[in-house]
């Protein structure tokens, strides 16, 4: 592992930092307020390490949840995965022992870094992969820990917090639409999204959305590998 490519990571992490530190703060306090120790916050960001999911989580365990109902709730939070999973089957091919860890680990916005376009030369792809999951773990782990520290120490309104996720997200797609002049699945992903939204509403349009991406970006597969092409 060069040091060129653990730097690279560490700084393409930097946005995602700033907002799990602050969402993972929210999470711990919100833990914390249920009555839960900071060692859970540790163990849920360590084992689960599933953002919204963990939020929701805490309403699950503080209602007494059954189990069934957790896997139900789990699987409607969490089905995007599934697509994000199958998109990544190539680049994940020859990661090794670390493909385990890459796989459990793979979040949204972990995704959204090691779909990155274009990586610099001399940048050890595998490497990339594992540092940018291992650090941004680590970023929600932290801040899990200091919320639950806080809410332990002062009070803390977390009215709004969640809109740090939806500016963690902007920032990431404005840094990926300046690095490639391949506009076609930002585009695409965006306009099935809006008519998903109208046509399904705002609880039920997420599964269908995903669908719609996956189907346009197969058929337009071909246009987008052209342009890379173009652009090398």
């Amino acid at each position: 592992m060069n040091r060129q490519t653990l730097k690279y990571s560490f700084l393409s992490t930097l946005p995602v930092m700033a907002g799990y530190l602050v969402l993972g703060i929210g999470f711990g306090i919100l833990l914390h307020d249920k009555g839960y120790s900071f060692w859970w916050a540790i163990l849920m960001s360590v084992s689960i390490y599933a953002g919204s999911m963990q939020y929701v989580g805490v309403e699950l365990l503080a209602t007494g949840a059954s189990p069934l109902s957790a896997a139900l709730m789990t699987l409607m939070v969490n089905a995007r995965h599934l697509f994000y999973g199958i998109s990544m089957v190539e680049k994940y091919r020859d990661t090794g022992k670390a493909k385990p860890y890459l796989i459990f680990s793979l979040t949204d916005e972990t995704y959204s870094l090691v779909c990155a376009p274009y990586l610099p030369d001399g940048i050890v792809k595998k490497d990339y992969y594992l540092l940018v999951s291992l650090l941004d773990q680590c970023y929600w782990v932290l801040g899990s820990f200091l919320g639950s520290l806080l809410g332990s120490a002062l009070p803390f309104p977390t009215e709004g917090i969640d809109f740090a996720m939806t500016a963690l997200f902007v920032v990431i797609v404005v840094d990926q639409w300046e690095k490639t002049k391949q506009h076609i699945p930002a585009i695409l992903g965006m306009a099935v999204s809006v008519v998903c939204l109208l046509i399904f509403g705002v609880s039920n349009f997420l599964i269908p959305a995903m669908l719609g991406i996956s189907a346009g970006l197969f058929f337009v597969k071909g246009v987008i590998e052209k342009g890379e092409e173009d652009h090398d």
